[in-house]
């Protein structure tokens, strides 16, 4: 199985970049980080490697 990587975040809202020649590119605004490990899985116990990340408060 490939290693993925990625980013964990909140979309905040859209945007638009200019090109050296003038051209528009419109760009995803995200909220990064920072992330919180929440478990990590072991082999051992759950019969693979992982680690689960958390971003943001959890709901009351």
């Amino acid at each position: 199985m490939p290693k993925t990587m990625g980013v964990l975040g909140r979309k905040v809202g859209m945007t638009r970049i200019y090109t050296e020649i003038g051209d528009v590119v419109p760009v995803t605004v995200v909220q990064a980080g920072p992330c919180k490990v929440l478990q990590v899985k072991t082999s051992a116990k759950d019969g693979y490697n992982a680690v689960q990340i958390g971003f943001a408060e959890k709901k009351a």
